[in-house]
């Protein structure tokens, strides 16, 4: 067998036990196949399960797959392939030693028993009942890190009949501020459009509503991080959530001018940041007639120009 069907093997392998999309790839093929030393002519009942370092993982890929990586590469291998080996239970971490230092650089990894077992019947007519066996006794990775994800997810209440559940971070933190926060005090009544969400590409979209209010969207991604609507003012208000990076600076500005071109209401451009201590960063490039508000002090904004506090510039 050549060396491109075995990885390609390994990979489903990975897959099948429910590994992460993240995990499903060559690195972790080969350090799947170095754990159980199967090279591209070996069966895979002929598994075992040695115990082996980073190191020597990337050695044995050279040697046996022809597959070099930089040293600077150990650290990838180590927290983004064999960390979530041994999360998923099919893999020991210093199973001789278990009381040697983390990161220790005698650190070893070996197959677990179990997953060996599970090994030996790939490609007979074992595998599937031995899979799904395999399965009922193990959560799947990919099933705990959605769980996990799911537990840690920020509530947003955007009314009593609708709360949103946004990835975890400091982003969906200030959003979940400018929604609670900011909406009320300076646009009390409004209607939520678009959420944005790190995790889900969007969080929450009423595109007809937009639709009404002469906005039709072919692209998602050039969106603000939320939308809302003032009915009262007939405003639209663009609100982009800043934790590191993506201001209202004339670039983005003029995205959004393009993007919102069609608008029936008047647009509202708008900068969220976390503290004020965090403008003097932005200051250089925030764009005139536009918004920035802080969560840390929700009762105050900053007005970069204009005779207006908070209000559309270019009136219709």
């Amino acid at each position: 067998m050549s060396i491109e069907s075995k990885i390609a093997e390994a990979i489903e392998i990975l897959k099948l036990v429910g590994m992460p999309r993240a995990q499903q790839n060559e690195r972790s093929a080969l350090s799947l196949l170095a754990l159980i030393d199967i090279k591209p002519s070996d069966d895979w009942s002929d598994a075992t399960n040695p115990l082996m370092g980073i190191t020597p993982i990337m050695d044995w890929s050279k040697v046996n797959y022809e597959t070099e990586y930089a040293p600077n590469t150990r650290e990838t291998f180590r927290r983004q392939t064999m960390h979530q080996f041994v999360e998923a239970g099919i893999a020991l971490y210093n199973p001789d030693n278990p009381s040697r230092p983390v990161n220790s650089p005698k650190a070893v990894y070996q197959i677990q028993p179990e997953f060996l077992e599970l090994i030996h019947t790939y490609s007979t007519s074992e595998w599937s009942d031995a899979l799904a066996n395999y399965l009922t006794k193990n959560t799947s990775l990919a099933e705990k890190y959605a769980r996990d994800r799911e537990q840690v997810k920020i509530p947003v209440s955007v009314s009593e009949e609708l709360v949103l559940k946004l990835s975890s971070g400091e982003h969906s933190i200030l959003i979940k501020a400018i929604i609670e926060e900011f909406g009320p005090r300076f646009a009390p009544g409004s209607k939520l459009i678009y959420v944005g969400d790190t995790g889900n590409k969007f969080g929450y979209f009423d595109e007809q509503l937009l639709a009404t209010l002469g906005v039709v969207l072919d692209n998602h991604g050039k969106m603000p991080d939320v939308v809302l609507y003032n009915e009262d003012k007939n405003w639209l208000l663009l609100i982009e959530s800043v934790t590191s990076h993506g201001p209202v600076d004339e670039k983005r500005y003029n995205e959004l001018e393009t993007l919102f071109a069609t608008s029936k209401p008047d647009l509202v451009y708008i900068t969220a940041l976390p503290s004020r201590s965090l403008l003097s960063r932005f200051l250089p490039v925030i764009a005139w007639e536009t918004e920035v508000w802080f969560s840390d002090n929700p009762s105050h904004m900053i007005h970069f120009n204009g005779d207006k506090f908070l209000g559309p510039h270019n009136q219709k």
